[in-house]
């Protein structure tokens, strides 16, 4: 198995490289779904968030209201500790089983948006990081995510930079181009992959 770590910092097109790795046979586990899972309605995740943030972070459906909870731990660092101690081992925990669970042939992505600024780039055999300029992710968040222009710089201004992601990296994926360039540097990235498992 071929353990390798995707990170890249908001608006700049990680999960769509995600997505083509997947294409390619790839096996991702993706970070962003399995934190959402652990407090998903009826887990002892949630009923931790809920002891420790109120029920103000809930929405209509019982379940974690994400805006909400994003606007109680967003800009307050103790806040954001306290909510990253109730997901993040038991992310680390879902993750290791997935791992371990994949044929011994495979390549397993772990897709970790904030991979660099949790320290986690040794634990893997390989990171790649895919970056894209500042004013292109800035367009993309605003696009995809409907955030305000001053919002999205926030987010960008409180992730790691694109020097500290280059320093983490084994591979860089520029994703300044069309889809057609990115899939193609996919298409590399993926026999350098593969040729890891021979």
């Amino acid at each position: 198995m071929v353990w390798v770590g995707l990170t890249g910092g908001i608006g700049a097109g990680k999960s769509a490289v995600a997505k083509l790795l997947a294409e390619r046979g790839a096996i991702i586990i993706d970070s962003d779904r399995l934190a959402r899972a652990v407090i998903a309605p009826g887990t002892d995740g949630l009923a931790e968030v809920v002891a420790e943030f109120g029920t103000g972070v809930l929405g209509a459906d019982g379940g974690v209201d994400r805006a909400a909870l994003a606007a109680a731990v967003f800009g307050d660092t103790a806040a954001r500790k306290r909510l990253e101690a109730i997901i993040h081992p038991r992310v680390r925990s879902r993750t290791v089983e997935l791992a371990t669970a994949a044929p011994p042939d495979s390549v397993v992505v772990n897709d970790v948006p904030l991979l660099i600024e949790a320290g986690l780039a040794s634990t893997y055999e390989l990171v790649i990081v895919v970056l894209a300029e500042t004013e292109t992710r800035v367009a993309r968040v605003m696009r995809d995510r409907g955030m305000a222009e001053d919002e999205a710089r926030a987010r960008i201004a409180a992730q790691a930079t694109d020097e500290q992601r280059r320093a983490a990296a084994d591979i860089l994926i520029d994703n300044n181009g069309t889809p057609e360039e990115l899939a193609a540097q996919v298409d590399e990235v993926w026999t350098t992959l593969r040729a890891r498992l021979s």
